[in-house]
């Protein structure tokens, strides 16, 4: 016997349920277009001190967002295998070291704790080792989320942000996307983040589960104060190439160049780290407010502005003030020509919209630098 018809796995294409029984778009940024009045309901927003548990929280996302909730007045915990993460970054928060699957370690950390919600940004990312690899980025990203919704749900916390992609949404002509756009992810990567989210929604659905799914665009720079950055030497994602070319002169591959963009370069939404974290701590705040009406929701976390990479390329030039030696070669095995958000619902709903800019992004990356080589040696 076979699912039924509106199975989230068949078709692929298939349009998420982010408000329940809402038909309708959800307004675009662009000046002049109507947007969601929500004023009259901000009542129950979450202003009191949370204990929050951040797994990955000691890589660079992690980390970063661990920051922005103690800026706000909020506790964070700490659970981190460590396997891409760094023990410096945990700093002086409660630091659990081990495995997001393992049960025994999770009823620890919750009978330890009065976790009040779980943010979880624990994953493996790269999206040419997860073409390759398939196997084990369901068995990480998938698998292990569902232990980890089982231990969560077996100590009574029933809260839970995820960091989920816009590596999901479907090819847009025009590269533009909503929480309403087609989905169609494109790398077993983004299929584990895609699985994820209709977990979560089936979960929270069927039981006292409240989540959020924030997806992602692309994330640069590092903590405005150097707490904390990129701690891979020599990261995959295209700024970071960018500054190992400029740093140790060599070539800066653009891959993909005949993708349907305006320059046929590939088209992302460039984010600071930072604003995304403070997005985090905005959805923390909320949940409980957007999660009255139907106890899943999405939100897109961008700016609001497509940046092709030959664009990027020349912001960097101009931000440091030397050349790159770019080279042009195929896509990577995974690779899209990208989206970006041309959705306000964070703003509407969270009263959260990104503050720094692209050349902050490339400026804070490039001083980071020097403090990785303080902090982690390298």
């Amino acid at each position: 016997s076979g699912d039924p018809p509106d199975h989230p796995l068949r078709p692929r294409r298939l349009r998420p349920r982010c408000i329940r029984d809402s038909t309708q778009p959800v307004p675009a940024i662009e000046a002049g277009e109507p947007h969601l009045d929500l004023t009259a309901t901000r009542s129950t927003l979450r202003k009191v001190p949370m204990k929050i548990l951040i797994t990955g929280g000691a890589g660079y996302i992690g980390s970063t967002v661990g920051s922005a909730c103690e800026e706000a007045g909020h506790e964070v915990v700490v659970l981190d295998d460590l396997s891409a993460g760094r023990r410096e970054f945990v700093r002086d928060r409660t630091f659990y070291e081990g495995d997001i699957a393992d049960q025994d370690l999770l009823d620890r950390v919750f009978s330890e704790n009065q976790i009040d919600a779980v943010v979880h940004c624990a994953a493996k990312i790269i999206v040419p080792e997860s073409v390759d690899e398939p196997l084990t980025y369901y068995g990480n990203n998938v698998g292990k989320t569902v232990a980890l919704l089982k231990g969560m749900e077996r100590n009574g916390v029933h809260r839970i942000l995820f960091s989920s992609s816009a590596s999901i949404y479907a090819t847009d002509e025009e590269f533009k996307v909503t929480e309403e756009s087609a989905l169609d992810p494109g790398s077993p990567y983004a299929t584990t983040k895609f699985m994820v989210e209709f977990i979560l929604r089936d979960a929270a659905h069927a039981s006292d589960l409240k989540a959020l799914s924030l997806r992602y665009f692309n994330p640069i720079g590092s903590d405005p104060k150097l707490r904390t950055g990129q701690q891979i030497e020599h990261p995959t994602h295209v700024l970071g190439k960018m500054i190992d070319a400029w740093m140790e002169g060599s070539t800066f591959t653009v891959t993909g160049v005949d993708w349907p963009t305006r320059d046929g370069s590939g088209i992302r939404d460039y984010i600071h780290v930072w604003d995304l974290a403070r997005a985090h701590v905005a959805a923390l705040e909320h949940l409980d407010e957007v999660t009255t009406d139907d106890p899943y929701q999405v939100f897109n976390i961008g700016t609001g502005s497509g940046v092709t990479v030959k664009e990027l390329v020349k912001a960097f030039e101009e931000g440091t003030g030397k050349s790159l030696n770019v080279v042009y070669g195929p896509p990577r095995p995974g690779d899209v020509a990208g989206a970006y958000t041309v959705s306000r619902r964070a703003k509407d709903l969270l009263g959260w919209s990104a503050e720094l800019t692209q050349a902050d992004g490339i400026r804070d990356a490039i001083a980071w630098l020097p403090e990785r080589k303080k902090i982690l040696g390298y």
